[in-house]
């Protein structure tokens, strides 16, 4: 399917009512036709007199595009999510659920806040490739309150791991220690990964292990930020990007949604260069499963 990257005015033309923008979702998920959820089978009609619902002539199961999706029971319209998702794909430092509320005439802000994490929960690569090149690592903390003798007390640590002039993984870690970041590190780095690059901490150096030992470089801040190639610049300027959405943005957030940000942040700064980025979220907003509002609300934090 042919895309390009569109302008706000551009997707308002071309999503301007109901059928457009479930044709579109139609073909996403169904690039060649529809599929009966229910037994797989491809003999699909449409209801008469209800286009949005397809029919399976095998089981005679009814649904639709949205159906079994993050778009499931929703009683906005299709042409609102499409509009929401776009400027959450834009904004590079996100966007306020309160903002959405006010610019798109969402009822409440409950229901705004809803519709933000049922998109964020689609910002998520489920099959992740492995890193490998210059990789930096660094952490860092949000949220909290800094105490005078304890100044991280209170805080979430962060873990972000970024390839230069790649990719990057932002994941939040239970402390800041070196089993911590090993078992982190286990999940990301291809075993071929060329440099390992830190700063000075101490987590460091006990976090890796056999090759990746020989190939750790350290930056030592307090002579300097850049040694030659050595140098964590490029992962600090995910963190300063994470940390102007967190204050500048979305202003307040809980310990338990802290992850979904973060998969935010990074799904849209992986393919900030890409046309597709918009395409892309769609296409995993008609593939995710369900959440359900009783889900994002009462599920513990891990």
């Amino acid at each position: 399917m042919p895309y390009i990257r569109m302008t706000l005015p551009e997707l308002i033309a071309r999503f301007d009512c109901e059928s457009k923008c479930r044709a579109y979702l139609e073909k996403l998920r169904w690039p060649d036709g529809p599929v009966c959820p229910k037994c797989g089978k491809k003999e699909i009609a449409r209801v008469s007199g209800r286009e949005a619902v397809l029919r399976c002539a095998e089981c005679q199961a009814q649904f639709t595009v949205t159906a079994g999706t993050v778009f499931n029971d929703s009683h906005l319209p299709l042409s609102k999510w499409l509009l929401a998702a776009f400027l959450m794909c834009e904004s590079k430092k996100g966007i306020a659920a309160l903002q959405l509320q006010r610019m798109l005439g969402i009822g409440g802000y409950k229901t705004a806040w809803y519709l933000c994490h049922r998109i964020r929960s689609a910002m998520l690569e489920t099959h992740k490739e492995l890193l490998k090149g210059i990789v930096e690592i660094d952490e860092t903390y949000v949220g909290g309150k800094a105490r005078k003798f304890r100044p991280h007390s209170d805080k979430q640590v962060v873990i972000g791991i970024r390839v230069r002039g790649g990719d990057l993984r932002l994941i939040r870690a239970q402390e800041a220690s070196s089993q911590a970041i090993r078992e982190i590190l286990k999940d990301h780095l291809a075993e071929d990964v060329d440099v390992l690059i830190t700063d000075e901490s101490v987590i460091y150096p006990f976090a890796f292990s056999g090759k990746q030992k020989a190939i750790h470089k350290t930056i030592r801040h307090k002579e300097g930020y850049v040694t030659g190639d050595v140098h964590t610049n490029t992962v600090e300027s995910a963190f300063s990007l994470l940390k102007r959405g967190i204050m500048g943005t979305w202003h307040r957030m809980s310990v338990k949604h802290l992850p979904a940000y973060l998969d935010e942040m990074v799904f849209r700064f992986n393919r900030r260069k890409s046309t597709t980025l918009f395409q892309d979220t769609l296409r995993h907003m008609v593939t995710a499963p369900v959440l359900t509002f009783e889900k994002l609300t009462k599920e513990k934090a891990a």
